[in-house]
């Protein structure tokens, strides 16, 4: 037990002197680190002023019970083949998140890509990149075709597009009660430059019948169980989307060949959509003419309830929807959370903003905990379902603790909400506007 005063000691030391309080299981849920949001009673405002190393200008204007970003972060290291600064969520299969300051680039290093694995990739050391092949058939499928690698690149024109890759259950951590799954906090996104072939060019090639409503895809991963009869994931999207432009078989990502973990040495790229659709380690797509029955295809696997439902509310298999088209969302990537900057000094702040299927029509920030905002600078994709660099210029008026909120709009309209959106029972498309901690000395 500690002689500090309430007002003196910061709040994990508070906490872990009462662990059955309720607040306390908010903290451990939302302070690990795994995780970014979290909440406290407005009497903790001293002791949170305290935790923060001063005064806390707009503090009548934060939403009641939230804890300062500056409290919400880690610096937990993990070391992974090929990767720099990730945090491990999972290990069996590997998954793990990109911190928000290592996101910066305009173009996602293979370094700083997120690892999303539901199954055990294949052996590194048994990929034959020559001999490697992808079977295209299915009940809808007029001609099925085998190509290799080589036959891809000989037979079909390349195209390289930079595309936005987000983990449907990206901030997932957030949620009370909580979902069960990887908890994501911000860094289940990228967003790479993918080479390969358009999907629809090796599907035309293949002939598509008439009947034909989906893809499936199968990769060469396997079930953490090590049953040979079981498939980790098998999901795919409506032939909309397989036929777009944007819809890639890549073998390349960022001019090399991709990431181990990221699925080399072929995978499908779906970009704008839950990274699931996006299958790696590819061998083989079928065209159905029916809704793809893959594994994770059914509900609650990356669906949600098609109507909002209370936090805690058991849902009917029935009463979900698949998710398609990600929801708006963007992070601020520069400064990193926890800066100290001088009074009368202004603030250059960045970050990335993406919509899914659509385009991004405006970013804004705020300093005094979404009360008013100001709009930054947005620039355009380099590419249809590409993100979008934003930048600002911020001021502050006196010192003490603030933070930095990003909010973005999309294109038909819909802004990121200021606190975790609707709960559903998997955790998934939390769109939550993104918050960094900045001290003014």
């Amino acid at each position: 037990m500690t002689d500090k005063t309430p007002e003196t000691r910061g709040l994990h030391e508070l906490y872990a002197e009462n662990p059955e309080d309720a607040d306390r299981r908010l903290w451990d849920r939302e302070v690990d680190p795994v995780s970014r949001r979290g909440f406290l009673k407005r009497s903790s405002l001293l002791a949170m002023a305290a935790a923060v190393g001063g005064s806390i200008p707009f503090a009548d204007r934060m939403p009641g019970g939230l804890i300062p970003a500056a409290l919400a972060q880690s610096e937990e290291p993990f070391t992974l083949e090929g990767k720099e600064g990730l945090t491990v969520l999972n290990d069996r299969p590997i998954n793990a998140e990109t911190p928000p300051h290592l996101l910066d680039d305009d173009i996602t290093p293979a370094k700083h890509m997120f690892v999303r694995n539901n199954g055990i990739p294949p052996e590194a050391e048994g990929i034959d990149v020559d001999a490697w092949t992808l079977e295209i058939d299915g009940e809808s499928c007029e001609t099925p075709q085998s190509f290799t690698i080589a036959d891809l690149k000989e037979k079909f024109e390349h195209h390289t597009y930079q595309l936005t890759v987000e983990c449907g259950g990206n901030g997932r951590s957030e949620y009370v009660p909580s979902a069960s799954g990887n908890q994501w906090t911000t860094g289940a996104v990228a967003c790479p430059s993918f080479t390969g072939v358009r999907l629809r060019d090796v599907l035309e090639a293949c002939g598509i019948k008439g009947d034909a409503v989906y893809i499936g895809y199968y990769g060469a991963d396997t079930h953490v169980s090590g049953d040979p009869n079981k498939d980790p994931i098998s999901r795919g999207v409506p032939m909309e989307k397989a036929l777009e432009d944007e819809s890639l078989i890549a073998w390349s990502m960022n001019g090399e060949n991709l990431p181990y973990l990221n699925g080399h040495p072929l995978r499908l790229v779906c970009g704008g959509w839950p990274a699931s659709v996006s299958g790696k380690w590819l061998q083989r797509i079928v065209i159905r003419n029916q809704k793809h029955d893959g594994t994770k295809m059914a509900p609650p696997s990356y669906s949600v309830p098609k109507h909002p439902v209370a936090p805690g509310t058991e849902v009917p298999k029935e009463d979900f929807v698949t998710i398609e088209s990600m929801p708006v969302k963007s992070l601020v990537t520069f400064p990193k959370s926890g800066v100290t900057q001088n009074l009368g000094e202004s603030l250059a702040v960045r970050g990335h903003a993406w919509a899914g299927d659509l385009s991004v029509e405006q970013v804004q920030v705020s300093i005094d905990f979404g009360a008013t905002w100001q709009p930054a600078e947005l620039q355009p994709a380099p590419n249809r379902l590409a993100w979008q660099r934003w930048t600002a210029e911020l001021e502050f008026p006196e010192p003490g603790y603030y933070e930095i909120w990003a909010k973005a709009t999309d294109s038909e309209g819909r802004s990121q909400p200021m606190v975790v959106p609707g709960w559903n029972p998997k955790g998934y498309l939390n769109n939550a506007c993104h918050r960094i901690a900045v001290q003014v000395a």
